[in-house]
């Protein structure tokens, strides 16, 4: 169970490349979590399953008492970002450029990661690690658009962490000098609080959305580098204002930086696709 959110973090974790259907294939996480003398003690267990698996984990520390609450959130997220300077390192000695792609469902991430892939894959060598809480829709996408990909099935879980990252990268044994892009889950509040070694943290956002999600969601906002406003194409169909978008966001944070462009018809792409390649030297 998270204690940041509520949600089963941990709980049914697995990681699996596309092919990998069968229950027997499946690399299932699952960590426990005691309380002993007022101290949290993780445990994570990796089991291969050829039955269905059933069986929840659960927290075995049940308290009311506020002040220890948040004691444990501070325990787990530092943890955490104990974990991410971890991989934080290891991108730095093979120069990865590792980039986290958050945003609320239906953005449009997988599409924005398919069409990049397409587009720089003859000058970029790409690996992707997709977040979803359950299926290989997204992972099977992004191995047909011609990228290695391992998926994290987070289960109850609502973001991917530090952790999960690390054992990822382990199954797609990333070459030097490439471009990893992390596909978070789809939720704009508990996969902000989670470091995960990236570079930078790229949010996105569609013409199809509210223009006031950046204060509504300020932390997502506030915690990432790049912002994208996606599905341009439709801003003559929709009650969205693109400045009004802008301001709130540079209202959070005002070293964000924009890319306007609709993945569906290319426009505005190329300053996105400038970016990566500056990033990676190229």
């Amino acid at each position: 169970m998270c204690d940041t959110c509520g949600c089963g973090h941990g709980d049914g974790v697995s990681i699996r490349k596309p092919g990998e259907e069968n229950a027997a294939e499946h690399n299932h996480v699952h960590t426990h979590e005691h309380e002993h003398d007022g101290s949290m003690h993780s445990h994570d267990h990796s089991h291969n399953h050829d039955h269905d698996h059933n069986h929840h984990h659960r927290n075995h520390s049940h308290s009311h008492d506020h002040g220890r609450e948040i004691i444990v959130e501070q325990d787990i997220l530092g943890k955490n970002n104990l974990l991410a300077e971890r991989n934080r390192g290891f991108f730095e000695a093979k120069n990865i450029l590792a980039l986290n792609l958050v945003s609320s469902p239906g953005s449009g991430k997988t599409s924005l990661l398919e069409r990049t892939i397409k587009d720089l894959g003859s000058e970029i060598d790409f690996y992707v690690i997709e977040g979803d809480q359950q299926t290989m829709n997204d992972a099977d996408r992004i191995n047909k658009a011609g990228a290695p990909v391992v998926q994290v099935n987070t289960g109850n879980g609502c973001h991917l962490d530090s952790d999960m990252i690390h054992k990822a990268v382990k199954e797609l044994q990333i070459k030097n000098d490439s471009l990893l892009v992390i596909e978070n889950v789809g939720n704009l509040v508990c996969p902000s609080l989670f470091d995960l070694g990236e570079d930078s943290r790229v949010v996105i956002i569609s013409t199809t959305e509210g223009e006031d999600k950046p204060v509504k969601y300020p932390t997502m906002f506030e915690t990432s580098d790049i912002c994208i406003i996606n599905k341009t194409d439709l801003l003559p169909y929709v009650d969205f204002d693109i400045e009004k978008c802008r301001e709130y966001a540079l209202k959070v944070n005002h070293r964000l930086q924009f890319f306007e462009m609709s993945v569906k018809t290319g426009e505005g792409m190329d300053k996105w696709y400038d970016w990566i390649k500056q990033k990676m030297h190229l």
